[in-house]
């Protein structure tokens, strides 16, 4: 239990209801750039510890236990709060950004709920390549939302003194890469999906 992996992981979630208070007011830059420095803290901390985990040979059942939870909690946490606040608004399709948000969120929940079944059965289901490059858009698409709250504040359909497009060039990197996300939850769901499928005879 108290080993250093298992101390970072159990970090991470304590860490998740600083970063929403951070996320909360939509205008509040400086928030918003200590919120994205804390961002990163989590995320370098999610690599750290499953590294420390594998070459001390500390792996534990915790560890395992809580690490994934630790990352939905997190993308959770993030999703919900900048939706809340207006960073899923865009171009061209206002509130529908959102929609990547809900595919994400909806895939995270299929997803434990399968592992959940196949466990007692003995049946694991390994993270594929796609699976990887889902969270580096998913990590990526979060981060530029909030680096985007911190350099240009709210983005342009929260308020009304806003520039042209290319000034928040970062808000729509985030936009971009969180329906990049999307798409690879959406293939790398209906593959687990499939391997669930065989199971359930």
């Amino acid at each position: 239990m108290q080993s250093l992996p298992n101390l970072l992981t159990l970090s991470r979630i304590f860490a998740v209801p600083l970063l929403a208070f951070l996320l909360w007011w939509p205008n509040w830059r400086f928030g918003y750039g200590v919120g994205f420095v804390l961002y990163c803290v989590i995320a370098f901390t999610d690599y750290v510890d499953g590294y420390l985990a594998r070459a001390q040979g500390t792996v534990s059942k915790l560890g395992v236990f809580l690490d994934p939870i630790a990352d939905k909690i997190m993308v959770a946490a993030v999703i919900l709060v900048l939706a809340a606040q207006g960073y899923m608004r865009g171009p061209y399709v206002g509130d529908l950004h959102v929609i990547a948000g809900l595919i994400i969120l909806v895939r995270e929940i299929a997803v434990s709920g399968l592992r959940e079944f196949l466990g007692p059965l003995q049946v694991s289901v390994p993270v594929s390549k796609l699976a990887k490059w889902k969270t580096t858009f998913q990590l990526v698409s979060l981060g530029a939302l909030i680096l985007g709250g911190a350099v240009h504040g709210a983005p342009c359909e929260v308020r009304s003194d806003c520039g042209p497009l290319a000034d928040q060039w970062i808000h729509v990197v985030g936009l971009v890469s969180l329906w990049a996300a999307a798409a690879l939850t959406l293939v790398t769901g209906w593959d687990y999906l499939r391997v669930g499928l065989k199971h359930m005879d």
